[in-house]
């Protein structure tokens, strides 16, 4: 059953949005479940996966690996991580291209911007401000 009457069940429009995403749009779908230790700390789910960052592979030939993130391909919704490479035929190395969705951030590279996002998405908080901002809603009422 359908919730939102806006959004589309169709599989041929969500490729479509899919392989169509603008550069933002893939930021937002390739984000990166947040460790064990770093929920506990956030209370966040999942954050977009950025250059710096650190995360272990959870799926896959590499899973268990852990490493820095040195590029997010938006173009081809993959992240590169330093160690995580193939040779090639003639001897060159070449980075492999692991999808977000199988990995797992263990630290957070931390600036102004990700600080702002934290504290947006933070689940305890958000919770504290409902049942306050009940409380007062119902002080008002005479």
């Amino acid at each position: 059953m359908k919730f939102d009457q806006n959004k589309t069940s169709s599989r041929r429009k969500m490729r479509k949005a899919h392989f169509s995403a603008t550069s933002h749009e893939r930021r937002a779908r390739m984000s990166c479940g947040l460790s064990k230790e770093l929920f506990q700390k956030y209370n966040v789910r999942s954050l977009p996966v950025r250059k710096d960052d650190e995360v272990r592979i959870r799926v896959g030939k590499f899973a268990g690996q852990e490493g820095k993130v040195v590029a997010c391909y938006r173009k081809k919704y993959v992240i590169h991580i330093d160690r995580i490479t193939r040779d090639k035929a003639n001897g060159q190395t070449v980075q492999r291209g692991i999808d977000a969705s199988n990995c797992t951030i263990t630290k957070i590279k931390m600036d102004k911007c990700r600080k702002q996002i934290l504290d947006r998405k933070n689940r305890a908080r958000d919770g504290l401000k409902s049942s306050t901002a009940g409380a007062e809603t119902m002080a008002n009422v005479d």
